[in-house]
């Protein structure tokens, strides 16, 4: 591991990179050093941190060298720790940096030019805010609604794993647990429940006093848990000129595997916050 550069930095970015997603990494982190360079307070004050919870070959450490390489003095490298999980790998970086704002970010995200220079004058203006969340569209250009309302246990089953036609029943209710009254490319919503973990811009001393990310989620959900935990002690806000491209896709999709710690994480998710099934 190296150590982490400069305490005084505006903004650490934490990406927490595992198996096959380092072919996306250098886009991601391309997109991210042209919206610090438009950014001027971030400009000077960026510092990346890598945490590498993938399995080590040949590919991923040449990958991973060359973004050492292209970020020199303003990058951190944490490794060695084998597959710790999401939040843990980017608690990693949270407990070790100093910065005034610290962002978690996905691999597979790209970044709009404008949007850290956006995103920091709106933390500025607004101190209260301890938490930002962006308009989020995915490769095709289309919204996507990631923010939510607190789920029940119906909402995530037939969002997550139910046919289509059996979603289109339930569509008003499925509308209404993704906000789409309230989300749209122009309007500023204050306060919405659970946001994504995708792109997640924090005050860092709201996020430090926060103790990060539950560590006992391995994957899935502790985006819920932290969004619910920091409306308790800061607001939350979803502002659509921070725009980012997302290139993820949903549990479901992914094999038996991510079902199985999707329906692990649900049940801790519940456990503590609440049961609610219908």
């Amino acid at each position: 591991m190296t150590n982490l550069p400069c305490p005084d930095a505006v903004l650490t970015v934490s990406v927490v990179s595992h198996g096959d997603d380092v072919g996306m990494l250098p886009r991601t982190l391309e997109s991210l050093a042209r919206a610090a360079e438009f950014s001027g307070p971030v400009r000077q004050g960026m510092r990346l941190v890598l945490v590498d919870n993938g399995p080590e070959d040949a590919a991923r450490s040449a990958a991973l060298a060359a973004v050492v390489r292209r970020w020199q003095g303003a990058v951190a490298v944490i490794s060695g720790q084998g597959n710790v999980g999401y939040g843990r790998g980017h608690n990693l970086a949270i407990q070790r940096g100093d910065s005034t704002y610290h962002l978690v970010l996905n691999p597979d995200v790209e970044i709009a030019p404008n949007a850290l220079a956006e995103a920091v004058a709106f933390l500025e203006e607004h101190p209260a805010c301890g938490l930002l969340a962006p308009a989020v569209r995915d490769g095709h250009g289309e919204l996507q609604y990631l923010c939510k309302r607190r789920p029940t246990v119906l909402d995530l089953l037939l969002r997550g794993f139910a046919p289509g036609r059996v979603r289109e029943r339930f569509r008003a209710r499925l509308d209404r647990y993704e906000m789409r009254d309230l989300i749209n490319d122009r309007d500023i919503v204050w306060d919405p429940p659970i946001v994504s973990g995708c792109f997640m811009l924090f005050r860092a001393e709201v996020l430090k006093a926060l103790g990060g990310f539950d560590a006992r989620y391995f994957l899935y959900f502790e985006d819920f848990d932290l969004s619910l935990r920091t409306a308790r002690v800061a607001r939350v806000a979803y502002v659509p000129a921070v725009r980012i491209v997302h290139h993820g896709g949903g549990a479901a999709r992914k094999g038996f595997a991510h079902v199985r710690m999707f329906v692990a994480s649900a049940a801790k998710f519940f456990g503590r916050h609440g049961w609610r099934w219908a």
